[in-house]
């Protein structure tokens, strides 16, 4: 098999993981090296940098074969499925040249448990130590950090890569333990709280030494698996609040299950992937990150997942009308991101702008406010949107119809003269 059939098969193999990301990292010239990631750079695959530019990671598995026997995964040891394994100088080779001509900036590795997941650790080291030691490659790496991988070559593998990520996968100890047998809670919560202390200790370090190695400059990240298990929304956010606060991780990815298998204990492969829950999850991610909200607020055990005609701060909104209306001119910053339409960057806005005179219903708009969900919820002045009238029921009716193009909608079929009238 040559070099270009691994590709097809590797590539194609890693698609499935929703993790990919070059947020956070800077990596500026350095005479002698090739490649520079001059800004902060977010996403996976085809995205684009915080200067605007269109960047590109290679996305690829060092592997395919694996000892695991994962029920939900299409790379598990019991699949009927084309293997494949690149050595680490062609991966290493591959890569390079692929960035020589411009088709990448950067690389992100993950790959099968081959033989062990220690074994498979030093392939991936041996990889990245070639593009960084002989090819002198100073671009973006994001690498897999494998369950079970001894703590020495973790370490190994976070002074070569610029973010290191473990997929936690499965929301539950009992998704694991059914789905997952090989895998383990200890194994997975292990590596990350090693990143996460090695991280905080480089941090120190680089204080008094300003020439020390990096480690995983970029943190850490892991991803989630929605919809092969019947965990809650409200037991996924919780676990994603715990992880945040807990292993300081960057970022949560959510993965929403395609079937690809079919298996007793998973969604028959007739079901579509749940994309508006994933969508929501991403959304209520958004406001434990940036708006303050806790997991707690927003979902609690008598309503454990989210409405999904109605973004998660809307619904957090109508469940506490007794907040508002906000009062624009007064609103604290932590106030103002409660409301529905006010982002950070508008709250923040707000803030300049009323100290250079009081704000009017009409100002909000110029500032980024998005009125057609705000204007239920603050006032301005003491005054709300001219001619505005609600009730409770007409306001959610009002915040589906804001939002309901924005949403997938239900596919076109055709009619049968032979089907029953409604």
């Amino acid at each position: 098999m040559d070099v270009l059939e691994k590709l097809t098969i590797l590539t194609d193999a890693a698609k499935y993981d929703a993790a990919c990301t070059s947020s956070g990292a800077k990596r500026g010239f350095r005479k002698g090296m090739i490649g520079c990631t001059s800004s902060a750079v977010a996403g996976c695959c085809h995205t684009f940098s915080a200067d605007g530019r269109c960047v590109t990671l290679l996305k690829v598995l060092l592997t395919n074969c694996c000892v695991y026997d994962c029920k939900y995964c299409v790379n598990r040891r019991s699949n009927d499925t084309r293997r494949a394994m690149f050595t680490p100088e062609e991966l290493a080779d591959l890569t390079i040249q692929f960035y020589r001509r411009n088709y990448i900036e950067g690389l992100f590795l993950s790959s099968g448990v081959f033989r062990s997941p220690d074994y498979t650790t030093e392939l991936m080291i041996r990889a990245l130590s070639i593009l960084r030691n002989q090819y002198r490659f100073n671009g973006y790496i994001h690498a897999k950090a494998i369950p079970g991988t001894s703590p020495e070559l973790v370490e190994r593998l976070g002074y070569l890569a610029d973010r290191l990520s473990v997929n936690i996968e499965l929301p539950s100890e009992a998704g694991l333990k059914t789905l997952a047998p090989d895998k383990t809670k200890k194994a997975i919560l292990a590596p990350m709280g090693q990143i996460r202390n090695r991280v905080t200790a480089n941090k120190e370090e680089l204080v008094k030494y300003r020439h020390a190695p990096k480690f995983a400059p970029a943190g850490q990240s892991t991803q989630l698996i929605v919809g092969a298990t019947q965990d809650s929304d409200f037991h996924i956010l919780r676990l994603t609040q715990g992880l945040y606060d807990q292993y300081r991780l960057k970022r949560v990815f959510y993965s929403a299950y395609v079937p690809v298998v079919e298996n007793a204990l998973l969604p028959s492969k007739d079901v579509k992937p749940p994309l508006l829950r994933e969508h929501r999850l991403y959304q209520a991610d958004w406001l434990l990150r940036f708006y303050g909200f806790r997991a707690e607020e927003l979902l609690d055990e008598t309503t454990p997942d989210f409405n999904p005609q109605v973004d998660p701060k809307c619904s957090w909104a109508l469940a506490h009308l007794d907040f508002f209306p906000v009062e624009v001119n007064t609103a604290d910053y932590e106030t103002l991101l409660r409301v529905p339409g006010v982002g950070v960057t508008s709250a923040k806005r707000i803030l300049v702008s009323r100290r250079a005179g009081r704000l009017r219903i009409d100002d909000l708009r110029k500032l980024g406010v998005v009125m057609k969900r705000a204007q239920y919820f603050l006032t301005a002045s003491g005054k709300m949107a001219e001619g505005l009238r609600f009730t409770p029921d007409s306001l959610l009716r009002s915040l589906i119809a804001a939002e309901r193009s924005s949403l997938p909608q239900p596919e076109m079929e055709q009619l049968s003269l032979f089907d029953s009238a409604v």
